[in-house]
């Protein structure tokens, strides 16, 4: 008998049973994931009579690569989409950037657009210019609060404005008003920054991706105010008050195609004959129009803003110039721009110091993904390059903290393998707390001042409270030197540079793997030398007014770098020190100096950075900084914490009475990152619950609170879990049952046969 009937089932309850579960759980499961599928339909439906009602909304399917869709009202709107085009002229030893953002507004709204960028930290921001249809606005340089009126009237006005502000050295926000729909607008600006140098290797370093930063959550102290004892009050202290300008919502790379395409162009005239010249994260062509010439651009065309530029060059004989000397004429001054290479100390004459090494290593959530591999990949080569006579110890912090040591141990086999276990064991995870890791590093239990005490400190950076980490290093700094180890592909460059010269020491950036044994042998080649110290500057003949005043220690292969404005082009400058334990000077006379471009802008920012640094060493007031600040910015028409450039369009273009809509347009994360990692788990969220988000998970990375879901989404059964298990049991019941049905047919056939 081949089929299943009633009188079988009569006979085989157990077999019936199962069938009849297995059957109910089968349409069940069927029966959800239908129900689901009809609310699929009914909002796809509900979505498509929405976009074929207005021509500027957009179905997925027909978003272009770059594009950026945003859910309104339950229809799918495309955003403003940007693009930047970056072109650098390298003459000598400045560079001048132009960076060219395209806003193109898609919709049939009108539409204001912020976005925040990252600049390099040591450039002169100086230009602004808005491009409206072939009308070029020229921006001007105000006190930021009154810029930021300007900026205000124009927008309420109708008219279209631009205002660029800077929210760090190295972060920058541009503000665009009153684009209107189907309106490309340009705003174009531009920067001085000096080459940087090291060894026989020349290099510019251009941001393309703002990190996310970590921002510690504000402390709330109660304080007794009365002697009596009769009250309390509350003050607040955050660290981070303008956390809400330094957290743009950033992109799941998982979800979402890169955005904001930027092509770039190097004109490369180094003023002597090159050799090679080589781009560290980007493939480039290169032409060479002559030997001291060359044109670099980006060999795949625009490519995302996730990872920074990075571009080195050589000179075609063996040695680097060892002296550089630059002048400028503006208005009623001279500005001088020297670089001088100090001889390397003879190892021969020079006994190696024995040294106290203090490794911190950051694991936090933005170090998932590469950055975490290179970091562990560059302690681990580090603490290889330790010599017998050298003590050190490791510490390690997320939004917690573990010292592997209570005190710094000798670098021998035993300690070294458990130091080496303990890297290998790190995983990225938490938020970055840096300032209690930097204050254990710099806490010198063994005061042993016959050894040199370093502290090595490995991260990306990505945190909003620097001026915090800058105090902290202030105040206990002691006769520790700071070197700080850039890491991955954005870090932040303000805080590494700052970092390094309150804590008398150096920087480096590592990119990659592949660079980590090139870029940790250069820095213990400045950990193992004596530095060039007691230096000084002076001129003959002319009244200077030199930058930095107080000139810093020089590391091996380092140059030294003085910017000066002189009354008078005339005499020479002398420069003094010790390599080691002998003297060393030489002088320049003045008359031998090149033209060199935009000097004067280059001198003002080194003096802003002076004061800057004059206010967190307590050597200026916070007003006695502010006041100088201010009048370099005005004189010099840079922007700064305390300046902003506004550019207005005179012509209201926005009709009376039509909404403006604010877009903040999105960023990418940096590449190798893991989103997950920062920001925790993946909901589909829009740009504004993406910044909120961001600023929660940023703020309290061991407390994720659920993000609510948003009012547009599409909201299904959350059943596909339980509807698959139930198909799945309902399946493998009716399995069974068949499998025992067949079996108990089978028996009466044995018996009969037997």
């Amino acid at each position: 008998m081949s089929t299943y009937d009633t009188a079988d089932s009569d006979e085989h309850p157990l077999l019936s049973r199962l069938i009849k579960i297995g059957l109910f759980l089968l349409a069940q499961g069927i029966a959800v994931m239908l129900v689901a599928f009809v609310a699929l339909l009914v909002s796809f439906g509900t979505g498509w009579s929405a976009t074929t009602e207005q021509a500027s909304l957009l179905r997925p399917g027909d978003a272009r690569s770059g594009s950026l869709l945003l859910k309104e009202d339950g229809a799918t709107t495309e955003a403003i989409r940007l693009g930047t085009d970056i072109d650098i002229t390298v003459s000598g030893p400045t560079l001048r950037a132009r960076v060219t953002q395209i806003f193109r507004n898609p919709s049939k709204d009108w539409v204001e657009a912020t976005y925040v960028y990252p600049l390099a930290t040591n450039g002169a921001v100086d230009t602004l210019k808005m491009v409206v249809g072939d009308r070029v606005i020229v921006g001007d340089i105000k006190e930021r609060q009154q810029a930021r009126v300007i900026y205000e009237q124009a927008r309420s006005a109708g008219q279209k404005a631009a205002l660029t502000e800077q929210e760090r050295p190295n972060i920058f926000t541009n503000s665009v008003a009153n684009i209107g729909p189907g309106e490309t607008v340009l705003v174009q600006i531009e920067y001085q920054e000096p080459v940087h140098q090291s060894g026989n290797e020349y290099s510019l370093r251009l941001p393309l991706a703002v990190a996310p930063r970590y921002n510690p959550a504000p402390i709330v102290q109660s304080v007794d105010f009365r002697q009596d004892g009769s009250g309390w009050g509350a003050t607040t202290s955050n660290p981070v008050p303008d956390r809400d300008r330094i957290l743009p919502p950033v992109l799941d790379p998982a979800r979402n195609a890169p955005v904001n395409p930027t092509s770039i162009t190097v004109r490369l005239q180094a003023g002597f004959a090159l050799g090679e010249v080589k781009s560290h994260h980007h493939n480039v062509k290169t032409e060479s129009p002559d030997n001291a010439t060359r044109i670099i651009t980006l060999a795949d065309g625009a490519v995302p803003a996730d990872r920074d530029f990075e571009l080195t060059w050589k000179p075609a004989a063996d040695k680097a110039p060892s002296v550089g000397l630059f002048r400028e004429h503006v208005g009623d001054a001279d500005y001088l721009l020297a670089f001088v290479t100090p001889p390397s100390a003879e190892q021969a004459m020079q006994k190696p110091l024995p040294r106290e090494v203090v490794f911190v290593i950051d694991n936090s959530g933005s170090m998932g993904g590469t950055s975490i591999v290179q970091a562990k990949a560059s302690l681990l080569y580090a603490l290889g390059r330790l010599q017998p006579n050298d003590r050190f110890n490791v510490i390690r912090f997320d939004d917690t903290m573990d010292v592997l040591f209570q005190a710094s141990m000798p670098a021998d086999a035993a300690h070294l393998g458990e130091a080496l276990g303990f890297v290998n064991g790190l995983q990225a995870r938490g938020g970055t707390e840096m300032v209690p890791a930097m204050r254990a590093a710099l806490t010198d239990k063994l005061g042993d001042t016959s050894m040199v005490r370093q502290v090595v400190f490995l991260t990306d950076g990505a945190i909003g409270n620097e001026q915090q980490l800058f105090e902290t290093i202030t105040t206990l700094r002691g006769r520790s030197r700071i070197f700080m180890v850039g890491i991955g592909s954005a870090p932040n460059t303000y805080l590494m540079t700052r970092a390094a010269e309150l804590g008398r020491g150096a920087f480096t950036h590592i990119g990659s793997v592949e660079q980590v044994e090139e870029r940790m042998r250069g820095l213990f080649a400045k950990l193992e030398n004596p530095v060039v110290t007691g230096l000084s500057a002076k001129f003959s003949d002319a009244r200077a007014d030199i930058t930095p005043a107080i000139i810093p220690d020089v590391y091996r292969d380092e140059p030294l770098v003085v910017a000066a404005r002189l009354d008078k082009l005339s005499g020479s400058l002398e420069i003094k020190g010790r390599v080691g334990d002998r003297p060393w000077s030489v002088t320049l006379p003045l008359q031998n100096a090149a033209e060199g471009k935009g000097l004067s802008k280059l001198w003002a920012r080194r003096k802003i950075g002076d004061a800057e640094v004059a206010r967190t060493l307590r050597e200026m007031t916070p007003d006695e900084s502010d006041k100088a600040i201010l009048a370099l910015a005005l004189d010099h028409q840079l922007v700064t914490r305390l300046t902003s450039l506004v550019a207005v369009d005179k012509t209201p273009s926005r009709p009376e009475g039509e909404p403006l809509k604010l877009d903040e347009l999105p960023i990418n994360l940096p590449a190798g990152w893991d989103f997950e990692k920062v920001f925790g788990e993946r909901p589909h969220l829009t740009p504004t619950q993406l910044r909120e988000r961001h600023a929660d998970a940023r703020n309290q990375p061991t407390t994720r609170r659920p993000t609510p879901a948003a009012p547009d989404a599409i909201r299904l059964p959350k059943t596909a879990t339980s509807a698959e298990l139930k198909l799945i049991a309902g399946l493998v019941l009716i399995v069974l049952a068949l499998i025992l049905f067949m079996f108990n047919r089978r028996r009466p056939l044995l018996t009969d046969a037997a």
